[in-house]
């Protein structure tokens, strides 16, 4: 009897193999624009019956463009006027130098990448680790008058957590608006989470993408790591740090973050509004409008900035392109600091070309990652890095969460974003790019800090590593499309 039922299952599951199977085929050849990812996901739909195409069905199909082109069809567009604050040809050719060749074309890219314009008159200020950050932050929702918003990847249950939370709920107190957008995997890092006591104290707080809901799980591998904070319009503040205690180096935390977050006044800060608010359309329906959500635009300092959106939505490959634009452009020196470091071959060949033309690359990396499959990933392609001719520093403890690129002492990229396919190709991120030789200077002689108590790794340490770590590394590389 039992034989006869395994015989008619398997029957079964053969007749509905095959059309599921083309079906599934013919979706990956039409919508997977990555060669490598298409075979890869033909493979397991045809070598696993049925749990291919379901695996398929649940984390290969991207949902995520199509609601975003429905909200924006169902809902106004979210759009700040920036047009009086556009950088004049004048003021780009000041920013960019006395040899602006390289960087007038990299302008001109990205403003066709995003579709957003270049904006004069802005400054920005880096805030080292949260003893800076957080008291800066705190600051300003202390004084906000009209509305906060305030997006984060991570937003702990603990003392930072707690801080961000009396002084949100005091604003609300004072009759500000406040958004709160909280990644939902994010939210879960401390138990309980912090949305029930947000709530509680009065705080309008929203979940980005629920994924243990069985309908919305198709959307677990689909994060929001951008980290945002608009005060009246008028100041923003965002970089690579989340809200939670680790940050704060002088409490001496258990698990201590060295991080890095910029404080953005001037025309710039409407980016960052447009961005939240599109984010807390898309996870909640409402639209921000009204006096309290006026963004003013009014010019603070001497540098050309522009928001750079990127996502899984209509913003796809908006940084990529911004990396390899930017090393492309680049004619003396290139810093790259970031935690994660897995780029795909494009991106490093654009790394090994800028090299190989004598661009000084150097590529800063924490030596001991939070994350050990991670940081094996990256340990295999360590001695491609060494052999085109880039400099790789290791940084030792604390964890160095800080991501950031310089190029030629003059234009800077800061934001959420990792040099990795999840910041790349999964996660919804925000970064600015920065055209001041002021603000390089100031992270110059971070970078130069780093630098001094950083081991350069040589040639000649990687080629005597032992053969099993070689194979626990590359093994671990196959995974770094999802790491």
């Amino acid at each position: 009897m039992i034989q006869e039922l395994l015989f008619y299952a398997s029957q079964l599951i053969a007749s509905l193999h095959l059309p599921i199977a083309i079906l599934a085929s013919i979706h990956v050849v039409l919508h997977k624009e990555d060669e490598r990812a298409a075979i890869g996901w033909a493979g397991l739909i045809w070598l696993s019956p049925l749990l291919g195409a379901s695996l398929y069905w649940f984390f290969g199909v991207n949902r995520i463009r199509r609601r975003a082109r429905t909200l924006r069809e169902a809902q106004p567009e979210v759009h700040v006027a920036t047009d009086e604050a556009t950088a004049t040809d004048a003021q780009r050719d000041v920013a960019f130098g006395e040899e602006p060749v390289n960087l007038r074309p990299l302008a001109n890219l990205i403003g066709n990448i995003t579709d957003r314009p270049l904006l004069q008159g802005n400054a920005i200020d880096p805030l080292s680790t949260g003893d800076m950050a957080y008291p800066a932050m705190i600051d300003a929702i202390t004084t906000a008058q009209r509305s906060v918003a305030l997006s984060s990847y991570i937003f702990d249950n603990d003392d930072a957590g707690k801080m961000f939370r009396t002084a949100l709920a005091d604003a609300v107190k004072r009759g500000v608006e406040v958004r709160v957008l909280i990644d939902d995997v994010g939210s879960r890092y401390t138990w309980p989470p912090v949305l029930r006591s947000l709530r509680r104290a009065g705080i309008t707080t929203a979940r980005f993408m629920p994924s243990l809901i069985p309908w919305k799980f198709a959307y677990a591998n689909l994060r929001n790591h951008r980290k945002l904070l608009v005060i009246d319009g008028e100041i923003g503040f965002t970089g690579g740090m989340n809200i939670r205690v680790g940050n704060m180096l002088a409490t001496n935390p258990r698990s201590p973050i060295h991080d890095l977050h910029f404080r953005l006044r001037g025309p710039v800060v409407a980016h960052l509004e447009e961005t939240f608010a599109e984010d807390w359309a898309f996870a909640t329906g409402e639209v921000l409008d009204g006096p309290a959500w006026t963004t003013t635009i009014t010019p603070v300092g001497s540098g050309l900035a522009r928001g750079i959106a990127d996502g899984p939505d209509e913003d796809f490959d908006n940084l990529r392109m911004t990396l390899m634009g930017a090393l492309a452009a680049a004619r003396k020196r290139v810093v790259v600091v970031s935690p994660y470091f897995l780029p795909d071959d494009a991106v490093m060949t654009s790394l090994a070309l800028a090299a190989r033309r004598g661009v000084q690359v150097q590529v800063i990396l924490p030596r001991t990652s939070n994350l050990r499959l991670v940081q094996w990933a990256s340990m295999a392609i360590w001695p491609r890095i060494v052999a085109n001719a880039c400099e790789l520093w290791l940084t030792p403890p604390p964890f160095d969460h800080s991501k950031l690129m310089l190029v030629d002492d003059r234009w800077t990229l800061l934001g959420s974003a990792n040099w990795d396919a999840r910041s790349l190709r999964l996660n919804f991120e925000f970064n600015v790019e920065y055209y001041d030789t002021g603000l390089a200077a100031q992270l110059n002689t971070i970078i130069d800090e780093k630098l001094r108590n950083a081991e350069r790794v040589t040639a000649e340490q990687l080629a005597s590593r032992r053969v099993i770590w070689k194979i626990r590394d590359g093994i671990a590389r196959l995974a770094s499309p999802y790491l």
